[in-house]
Formats: C-alpha cells, sequence, structure tokens
C-alpha cells in the first residue's frame, strides 16, 4: 500500500508542475505585394493543433481606428479556438481601411490583402481545410461592412459571413470614418458608395450561397442600417441569422456577439 501512496504522490506532483494544454496566440507577420509592405496579424491556434490535421479558419475584422490587436483583448476567443477546434486569424485592415481596394489610393488594397495573399499565405503555412467550406470572415463595425463585403464578392473564397454592429449602409454617413478618403466625396462620386455599400450588394447572392449572421445592438447608430438589410435579405429570400438585442457600438456588446458568431461558424463547417 506505502507503494501506491507513493505512485499518487509522484503523479500528482508531476500533473501539478506539467504545463497545461492551452491555446497558442502568435503575432505573425505577413507580405502584401499589391501593397509593398509588411502586415502584421494575430492567430489563435487551438490546444490540438499540434496532433490535428486540417483546421477551419475564421477571420475576425477589426474596426475602424484599431488594428490587428483589437480581437486579442477577448478572452473568449482561446476559449472558442480549443472548445470549436478551429484557427482564428485577426488581420490589420489598416486603421480605416474599409477593406476596399481604394479607387482613390493604390496604396490601399486591403480587399486584395484579406481575401486572397493572406487567405494563400494562411493556407501555405498551416494546417488549415483550404476550401471555402473551411473558411469563416467576421468583423465589427468597419469590419462588420468588411466581412460582408469580402464574403459577397469572393464566395469561392469564403463559405460564411458575419458582421457584429456593421456599417452595412454608410451613404448616410458621408463625412465619418474616413470613408471619403477610400472612395473619394460621396458628392463626386457617388457610384463609388452605391456601388460598394454592402446593402446595394444583394444580387450578388442566391439563396444558401452563403451562410450569414448578422448582429446589431437596438442602441447602436448602425442599428437602423441593419434593420434596413434584415429585410432587403428577407425580399430576396436570402437565408440568413439575425440577431438584434439591448445594447450600443462597443465592446460590451461585441465580447457577447462574437460567442454567437463563432458558434454559427461552427455549426457552419461541421455541417460541411
Amino acid at each position: 500500500m506505502k507503494y501506491f501512496y507513493r505512485f499518487f504522490i509522484l503523479s500528482s506532483i508531476i500533473l501539478l508542475f506539467q504545463p497545461a494544454l492551452a491555446a497558442r496566440v502568435d503575432t505573425v507577420e505577413t507580405f502584401s505585394t499589391a501593397m509593398n509592405k509588411k502586415i502584421k496579424a494575430v492567430m489563435i491556434f487551438p490546444e490540438d493543433y499540434s496532433v490535428g490535421k486540417e483546421f477551419p479558419v475564421v477571420y475576425l475584422l477589426h474596426g475602424h481606428g484599431n488594428d490587428y490587436r483589437a480581437w486579442s483583448k477577448v478572452p473568449f476567443l482561446t476559449e472558442a479556438a480549443d472548445k470549436y477546434h478551429m484557427i482564428l486569424v485577426c488581420p490589420d485592415g489598416g486603421y480605416s481601411s474599409w477593406y476596399f481596394d481604394s479607387p482613390e489610393n493604390s496604396k490601399w488594397k486591403y480587399e486584395t490583402y484579406v481575401s486572397d495573399e493572406l487567405v494563400k499565405w494562411v493556407d501555405k503555412n498551416y494546417k488549415t481545410r483550404k476550401s471555402r467550406e473551411g473558411r469563416a470572415i467576421t468583423g465589427l463595425s468597419m469590419g462588420g461592412h468588411g466581412a460582408l463585403y469580402l464574403a459577397f464578392r469572393h464566395q469561392d473564397v469564403f463559405g460564411a459571413a458575419g458582421s457584429m454592429s456593421g456599417g452595412v449602409d454608410f451613404r448616410p454617413f458621408p463625412n465619418n470614418w474616413d470613408i471619403a478618403a477610400r472612395l473619394g466625396r460621396y458628392s463626386e462620386y457617388p457610384e463609388r458608395w452605391e456601388q460598394n455599400t454592402v446593402i446595394n450588394m444583394l444580387h450578388l447572392l442566391t439563396p444558401g450561397s452563403l451562410s450569414l449572421i448578422i448582429d446589431c445592438g437596438t442602441e447602436d447608430f448602425f442599428y437602423k442600417v441593419n434593420e434596413n438589410l434584415h429585410s432587403k435579405l428577407i425580399d430576396r429570400n436570402i437565408p440568413h441569422d439575425y440577431i438584434t438585442r439591448q445594447g450600443a457600438h462597443n465592446w460590451s456588446y461585441w465580447n457577447n456577439s462574437v460567442k454567437y458568431q463563432l458558434l454559427f461558424m461552427n455549426e457552419f463547417f461541421s455541417r460541411k
């Protein structure tokens, strides 16, 4: 019996000092040929990445005025990576890119970077599911617009898309958030604004072509445009999840929203 106790105590000590498995968070540096510069991203890997074969990827886009580090302040992301066995990629979208290839400034080509260059780099360097069935994209505010914009325009790349408090119709805000710096002034280039705002891009969709989840709080300044997008999707018979609840345009809301977004993405991945 004394040998059993010695073994039990020794085993307990080993377990106590053994490092616990947990999601890994890395900062990586990529290169954009389109913009001729290095761009950073935060990547979160599940605890079983080293022993797994292929993992689905969710691209998380930040909002206006933030950068690639914005999402790393959300503790739930490491938990989600482990729970859902997915890789999360948080790219830098520039301070105010809106994820366009800007017709005003050729140095701003974040559509090309995120939807093409970054996706190819991630697939080349990591164990990913290299198909639209293994990729999803979502984001908050500017990134909510960006996620839907990129997914609508690149349905061969992304199979699911989401938006949290997204600027899905920026025409009511012609003087805000540097949009004019990317598209030109609305008064001078109205066609650019009309063609590149998400709510006017629904003609690119067919029912079931993308799995969609859209979320916006009732106190958010983007609430009305999200309600309008929801109505237009219904009119076009485009299936989508639409969530609205009390809340404003802030991290308190997004910390909650991202839980539903990643659950939705996991269910999408599980069906494929």
